[in-house]
C-alpha cells in the first residue's frame, strides 16, 4: 500500500471530523439560546424527549455534542435526570443518520457536487448576517468531500486483491464469539482514542465495502463504537455535579445494555437485518458495495430496538445510576466550591458553556445574599464569643467571594477563546461585569462587619434610634439583593426593573436623611463623633452596596435584551 494512500485516508478522516465539527458549531451558533428552549420545552415526557434528542443529533450530526450538551444542561439544572435519559436515547437514534449519509457518499461520487457549495459558502461567510450559514455549508461540503474521497481511496487501494490484508482478516474465525468480543473491544478503544464514532464508522465502511472485512466483524466494530462514544460524555461530566455524572452514566448503561442483549442473539439478529436489505451474509458472492448499507441498517435497527425496549424503563434506569453514583457527602456550605462549573466541565460546545456559567453566577449572588444576612444578624449580637464566631464566618465568605469571582472569570475566559457568535461574546462581557459587581457587594458586606467589629472593641454602643435606622437600612438593602437575585434567576424578559431602581432611590434618600440627622445629633451631643462616624460608615456602605446591585441588574438586563 502506497504511503500516499495512507496519508489520503488519514487526511480524509481529519477532514470528515473537521467538517462535522464546523457544521455542528455553526448550527449551535445559529440556534444560540434556542437550543436551550428546545431541550427545555420539548422534554416534558419521555417520548417528546426522545424525538428532541433525535432531531438535535440529526441536525448537529454528532451524538457526542448532543450528549455533552445534555449533561451540561443537567449540570446547570435545566433538565432533570429522567428528561436527560430520554434525550440521550433519541441521540442514539439520531446519530444513525450519519451512517446513512456515509452510505450515500460511498454509493455516489459527490466530490464534484460539493465545489459549488464551497463557493456559495465562501460568499456567505463574507456577509456578516449569513456567515454562520456559510460556516454550516462549509462543514457539509467538507463532510461529503471527505466521504467521497474515502470511498474513492478504498477503491484505489483495491484491498480485495491485497493478499496480506485478506490473510490478516481471514485469520479470525468470523463464527467465533471470541472474534466478536475482540473486534468489539477494538471498536471501543479506537472510538475513545479518535473521539469520533463517525470516523471509525467511515473506516469500517471502507473495509467492508472493499470485501476484506467480513460483515460480522464490521458490525462488532460498530457495537464497540456505541460504547466508545459514551466515554466522552463521562469524561466531560467528571468535574460536574452528581446529577450530570448520573446522566453520563445512564448513556453508558443504556449502550452497554444494548450491546449485551444483541450479543446474546448476535448472528440471528444480523441475519434479520441483512434480510431487510436483501443481502445473504452466508453467500460466498456478496455484493461488497451493499455491505455499507448493511452497516447503516444494523446501526439504525440496533438503536431503534434498544430504545423501544428501554424507553419503558427510564425510572428504573434512573434508580440504577443513582445507586451506582452516590451523592458526595454533604459539605459545609461555607466551604469554597463551584456547583456548576469546574476544571473538567468546559463543554465541547462553548456556546452552551455560557449556560453553566450563568447558573454559577446565580449561585454566587445567592451566596452573597446569605453573607449579607449574616451581617444583619451580626448587628444584634452582643455576646463576644458569638460575635467572633459569626464574624469569622463572614470573613470566610469574603474569601470565598474573591475565589468565586476568579474561578468564574477564568472559566469565561476559556470559553471566550473558542469561536463564538457576537451575541455570546456580548453575554460573556456582561457576565464578567456581573461577577465583578457581585464580588464588590461581598466587599461591602465585609466592610460593614469590620465596622461592627471595631464598634464592639470600643467602649461605646449605638443608641436605640441608631439601631432602628440601621435595621431599616438593612431591610431596604436586603430587598435590593432579593430583587437582584430575581433578575438573575428569571428567564422572563418582561420583568419590571423599576422595582430595583426604586429601592436604590429609597436607599439614597434615606442615606441623605440619616447623614443630615447624624450631624445634628452629634452637635446636640446625643452620641460622640466617633460612634457617629462608625454609624455613617455602615449607612454609606449600604448605599454603595445598592449601587453595585444596580450595576448587576443593568448588566443582566442587557443580556436579556440580546437573548429576547
Amino acid at each position: 500500500m502506497s504511503i500516499w494512500i495512507i496519508f489520503k485516508i488519514i487526511g480524509s478522516l481529519a477532514l470528515l471530523i473537521y467538517g462535522m465539527k464546523v457544521m455542528s458549531e455553526a448550527l449551535q451558533k445559529m440556534a444560540g439560546s434556542q437550543l436551550r428552549h428546545i431541550l427545555g420545552t420539548m422534554t416534558k415526557n419521555r417520548f417528546t424527549g426522545l424525538i428532541t434528542g433525535m432531531f438535535v443529533t440529526a441536525s448537529v450530526q454528532s451524538s457526542t455534542a448532543t450528549t455533552v450538551m445534555t449533561v451540561s444542561f443537567v449540570n446547570a439544572g435545566l433538565l432533570t435526570l429522567a428528561q436527560a435519559i430520554s434525550v440521550i436515547m433519541g441521540a442514539n437514534i439520531g446519530t444513525t443518520f450519519t451512517a446513512w449519509i456515509m452510505t450515500l457518499g460511498f454509493s455516489f461520487n459527490m466530490a464534484n457536487v460539493v465545489f459549488p457549495v464551497f463557493f456559495i459558502a465562501l460568499l456567505l461567510i463574507y456577509r456578516k448576517k449569513h456567515r454562520y450559514v456559510g460556516d454550516f455549508l462549509f462543514g457539509v461540503a467538507f463532510m461529503f468531500f471527505a466521504i467521497s474521497t474515502l470511498g474513492a481511496t478504498g477503491k484505489e487501494m483495491d484491498l480485495s486483491h491485497n493478499q496480506s490484508v485478506i490473510e490478516f482478516f481471514s485469520s479470525f474465525d468470523k463464527d467465533s464469539y471470541l472474534t466478536i468480543f475482540a473486534f468489539l473491544g477494538l471498536g471501543t478503544i479506537l472510538t475513545f482514542c479518535m473521539q469520533s464514532s463517525a470516523a471509525l464508522m467511515a473506516i469500517t465502511m471502507v473495509l467492508c465495502s472493499s470485501g476484506v472485512l467480513p460483515i460480522y466483524m464490521g458490525i462488532a466494530l460498530v457495537l464497540g463504537e456505541n460504547i466508545g462514544t459514551t466515554i466522552t460524555s463521562n469524561i466531560a461530566a467528571m468535574g460536574a455535579n452528581t446529577q450530570a455524572r448520573r446522566a453520563a452514566m445512564a448513556h453508558l448503561s443504556f449502550n452497554v445494555f444494548g450491546v449485551l442483549w444483541v450479543l446474546c442473539i448476535f448472528y440471528p439478529f444480523i441475519d434479520m437485518v441483512c434480510g431487510f436489505v436483501g443481502v445473504d451474509p452466508h453467500s460466498g458472492h456478496i455484493d461488497a458495495s451493499r455491505l455499507s448499507v448493511v452497516l447503516a441498517a444494523f446501526h439504525t435497527t440496533f438503536n431503534v430496538c434498544n430504545t423501544a425496549v428501554l424507553i419503558w424503563f427510564i425510572p428504573q434506569m434512573e434508580k440504577l445510576v443513582c445507586t451506582i453514583i452516590k451523592p458526595n457527602a454533604m459539605k459545609d456550605e461555607d466551604d469554597f466550591r463551584l456547583r456548576y462549573i469546574g476544571d473538567n466541565t468546559l463543554m465541547a460546545t462553548p456556546e452552551l458553556s455560557v449556560l453553566e456559567a450563568r447558573k454559577e453566577i446565580q449561585s454566587f449572588a445567592e451566596r452573597i445574599q446569605r453573607m449579607f444576612s449574616m451581617v444583619r444578624e451580626l448587628l444584634g449580637v452582643k455576646n463576644e464569643n458569638d460575635f467572633v464566631k459569626l464574624f469569622t464566618r463572614i470573613e470566610k465568605y469574603e474569601g470565598i467571594s474573591d475565589n468565586m469571582e476568579i474561578e468564574i472569570a477564568n472559566y469565561l475566559d476559556k470559553v471566550s477563546d473558542s469561536h463564538l457568535s457576537d451575541e455570546t461574546k456580548a453575554k460573556i462581557r456582561a457576565m464578567l461585569r456581573e461577577i465583578s459587581e457581585i464580588e464588590s457587594i461581598g466587599d461591602s458586606c465585609y466592610n460593614i462587619a469590620r465596622t461592627l467589629n471595631r464598634k464592639l472593641r470600643g467602649k461605646e454602643d449605638f443608641t436605640e434610634q441608631q439601631y432602628d435606622h440601621l435595621h431599616q437600612m438593612f431591610e431596604l438593602t436586603d430587598d435590593s439583593l432579593t430583587q437582584m437575585n430575581v433578575m438573575l434567576s428569571s428567564r422572563r424578559y418582561d420583568l419590571d426593573v423599576n422595582r430595583s431602581f426604586n429601592i436604590e432611590n429609597e436607599i439614597n434618600n434615606y442615606r441623605t436623611q440619616l447623614k443630615s440627622q447624624n450631624i445634628n445629633d452629634v452637635n446636640n451631643h446625643l452620641y460622640t463623633y466617633a460612634i457617629g462616624t462608625m454609624y455613617m460608615d455602615i449607612v454609606s456602605e449600604c448605599e454603595k452596596l445598592a449601587d453595585y446591585v444596580i450595576n448587576v441588574v443593568e448588566a443582566r438586563m442587557g443580556t436579556k435584551q440580546r437573548e429576547a
